[in-house]
């Protein structure tokens, strides 16, 4: 593979990206939308040798769709797809749900590209490190595709897709890399199950039962209401979900009723139907905290309807109420088409506005729609990191510029060793409860300012004083390349980058240590630590610790 010395840091070496990885350094400069979809990302490299598609072989290099392959799967990658190579092309293939080791038979769906997306008809040989998914859904809802892989493998799979675009994507050195310790084992996270705070399940009038051939060959609709999970890619089928192994016992009780008697005709309720748009029950979100007087679990029910009709719900309410864990009712009202769970109203209709939850030491307020990390017991550990890798002097000297801050949660974890924090976040909502988070703890030195980093300006950071530490937590599209751009120019001592996609983490590294000569910009930093941390067991989601100093 190509290395070639590009302007920047002294010693800095990139390595030429695939043709296939190329879209991942996507439009983020060029318009604050987000990032069209990502492609996938094998650790184990297609051949540079390969025809594109417009060579004269292309007609019998690329797969056809619907021609039948046997296949191998060597590695996780993007969303936890399989990745196999056609034998004797090497042509790459994606195939869902099919995990290191398995040997399969795949056709063909369809060509994105330099790569194709098959579907698995049959598995011939399980794959390496098979073990029996505990929960009866891990099939089909595709919150948990991973649940049959034992955990160390699913560690190890996440570990190395992280290395993998770091590298490929980040035009790092894999040899420079390995020298100097980039790369850190990831963190795994104890609690396996029960571990997600929220949960969001939807109402629908049909529901979806799969069929006992290949997945997504003969899906069954059933005229019956459905209340569960979305299977993947569709907005219009639901799975029921009578338990979900991931989120508390003390919610799986309140689905458990709201199951029981949802659809009782003598209640008069009816699922909103997304393509007639009728109807009054669009999701339940149960979310889940910690009283911080007791530490013992307080629950919080959201219905979100599309009108506010509180008698209706009376019912309901009652039964639920008789749960010890739930303090909470509340009625979001989204009268809109769309099918969000977010309301243009909110109301009380039994209990408490809020739950609280403990982090650090930090009792924050989290209400229905307020973003907050979704495993509070990783979440310790994660911020833990974040703390030691910022590497503090203590002396309450350094100024801290939070970004993408949300609720606040991180930068409130380090102010009390710190001169002052500065958070910026576009959520109104996610601002406000920032501020009552500070209040509620006796922090006074944390400012929190609504805006949108996708459309800062020149006059961007003048009410600030120039940071020591940069906290950057974007969502999943990354930084914008004018944040980017921002960065460069005011060559903070450190930055810390959290990232939940490690695809537009390795962009973004690369555009600030290496620069992107196209734009005029020049790198300026050195990436010291990359942390993956596994915060969701048997999901393909990594969040990673990413540690930059200037140079």
């Amino acid at each position: 593979m190509a290395v070639a010395v590009f302007p920047g840091c002294a010693g800095a070496s990139r390595v030429t990206a695939h043709p296939w990885m190329r879209a991942i350094r996507c439009s983020s400069f060029s318009s604050p939308s987000p990032c069209p979809p990502l492609p996938p990302h094998s650790s184990v490299e297609p051949s540079t040798s390969l025809p594109s598609p417009e060579s004269s072989s292309s007609s019998s290099f690329f797969p056809k769709r619907g021609k039948t392959l046997e296949l191998v799967c060597e590695s996780l990658a993007f969303k936890g797809m399989g990745v196999c190579k056609v034998a004797d092309t090497g042509f790459v293939v994606m195939c869902d749900r099919a995990l290191p080791g398995e040997r399969f038979i795949g056709r063909v769906s369809r060509k994105k590209g330099n790569y194709a997306e098959v579907t698995k008809l049959k598995t011939i040989t399980p794959h390496w490190d098979i073990v029996e998914a505990p929960c009866v859904y891990a099939s089909y809802c595709g919150g948990c595709k991973t649940q049959n892989l034992h955990y160390r493998a699913q560690l190890k799979a996440k570990e190395l897709q992280v290395r993998d675009l770091i590298i490929h994507v980040g035009r790092f050195s894999s040899t420079d890399c390995a020298k100097d310790c980039i790369f850190k084992p990831i963190v795994p996270c104890d609690v396996h199950f029960h571990y997600r705070n929220k949960m969001e399940f939807s109402f629908s009038a049909q529901c979806w039962v799969p069929s006992d051939g290949p997945r997504g060959d003969q899906d069954l609709i059933e005229n019956g209401y459905a209340l569960g999970l979305h299977v993947p890619g569709f907005f219009d089928k639901v799975l029921r979900i009578d338990k979900c192994m991931l989120q508390s016992e003390a919610t799986n009780k309140v689905l458990a009723i709201v199951q029981d008697c949802w659809r009782d005709p003598s209640l008069g309720l009816s699922p909103y139907d997304v393509h007639t748009h009728r109807g009054f029950l669009k999701h339940l979100m149960l979310r889940t905290g910690r009283d911080k007087r007791t530490g013992f679990a307080e629950v919080m029910v959201n219905f979100v309807t599309s009108s506010y009709k509180p008698e209706m719900l009376d019912p309901l309410v009652g039964r639920i109420s008789t749960i010890p864990e739930v303090v909470s009712v509340m009625n979001n009202v989204n009268s809109s088409v769309g099918n969000t769970s977010v309301g243009e109203q909110e109301y009380t209709l039994y209990g408490k506005s809020t739950i609280n939850e403990m982090l650090r030491g930090l009792t924050f307020n989290i209400s229905a729609n307020s973003f907050f990390q979704t495993n509070s017991y990783q979440a310790e550990v994660l911020y833990k990191l974040i703390e030691d890798f910022a590497n503090l002097k203590g002396d309450l000297s350094e100024i801290v510029l939070d970004l993408f801050c949300g609720t606040g949660t991180i930068g409130l974890t380090l102010a009390r060793r710190v001169r002052h924090v500065y958070g910026f976040e576009v959520v109104k909502q996610a601002v406000s409860d920032a501020r009552q988070n500070a209040v509620l703890n006796g922090i006074h030195n944390a400012t929190f300012i609504q805006g949108d980093l996708n459309k800062i300006d020149g006059d961007f950071g003048k009410e600030f004083p120039k940071p020591d530490i940069v906290i950057s937590d974007p969502n999943r599209p990354g930084m914008h390349l004018k944040l980017i751009k921002y960065l460069l120019n005011l060559q903070a001592s450190r930055i810390i980058y959290i990232s939940c996609n490690p695809a537009t983490c390795a962009r973004d590294l690369d555009y600030l240590c290496h620069g992107l000569p196209e734009k005029n910009l020049r790198g300026c930093y050195r990436l010291k630590c990359v942390q993956p941390v596994d915060m969701f067991p048997h999901t393909p989601h990594i969040e990673c610790i990413c540690v930059l100093e200037l140079c």
